[in-house]
């Protein structure tokens, strides 16, 4: 289900080359690795360790044509410190997860690159990867959104109580639909605590407790808010 609403909304095509540089120890690298075997798409692996040099990846970028690759935040950050970063023209999509996205730095990536669509995405592991999704505008001056849910995925905003918050107020964000987990391998305790039984499902869905604090935004846009535990 996520490769699929990946390329039904990014569309990979026989001319892209996808970055694989991801450790594979981390969730991204699972579509770094099989959305470009999927689709026909050309796959650049990475040497080890260049994810964190901002020179290697550029040169790695202009040498293979890269077209499509991630960043967390912070990387992107050390990545836009670079001087030739314009001369990464190949670049269609950069996709960004795994940190909140500064406002800041999204308006630098559309400014420096403005060739390049930039593409917040959030979601845990327990969700294979991700829920939800926003493509980055130059309105986005305040904060970047995290957006709306991927196909056959649902967010609820609730209260203590279960209840769904109010636009503008920030509450616990829940998470439901094909792509949660079934728990944590022999941890039936913290399974019970995170999957909880889904008030609005009838037929004995489950939704995830994500500890992420979140509040809705006009039209059912999502803005993340931060953490309610300490998990870093």
């Amino acid at each position: 289900n996520r490769l699929h609403w990946m390329q039904k909304a990014y569309g990979l095509d026989g001319s892209d080359t996808v970055l694989q540089k991801t450790p594979f120890s981390f969730d991204v690298s699972v579509w770094e690795f099989f959305w470009p075997l999927l689709t026909g798409a050309r796959l650049a692996v990475a040497l080890p360790g260049d994810h964190r040099d901002p020179e290697r990846l550029v040169q790695t970028i202009r040498e293979h044509q890269v077209t499509t690759l991630h960043f967390v935040p912070s990387m992107l950050q050390a990545f836009l410190t670079h001087p030739q970063v314009e001369g990464c023209n190949s670049l269609r999509r950069v996709v960004c997860s795994g940190e909140a996205l500064p406002a800041e730095l999204a308006g630098q990536v559309l400014k420096r690159l403005p060739q390049t669509g930039l593409f917040n995405l959030y979601g845990p592991t327990e969700a294979a990867i991700d829920v939800t999704h926003w493509t980055c505008t130059k309105d986005d001056v305040l904060s970047v959104p995290i957006g709306r849910p991927i196909d056959n995925l649902k967010t609820h905003i609730l209260d203590d109580g279960l209840l769904p918050a109010a636009q503008g107020v920030s509450a616990e964000l829940y998470l439901g639909g094909i792509g949660l987990a079934r728990g944590y391998h022999n941890r039936a305790a913290l399974t019970a605590e995170r999957f909880v039984p889904d008030p609005f499902d009838e037929q004995g869905g489950r939704l995830y407790r994500t500890g992420d604090l979140a509040r809705y935004r006009d039209e059912g846009v999502i803005e993340y808010a931060g953490r309610i535990d300490h998990q870093v």
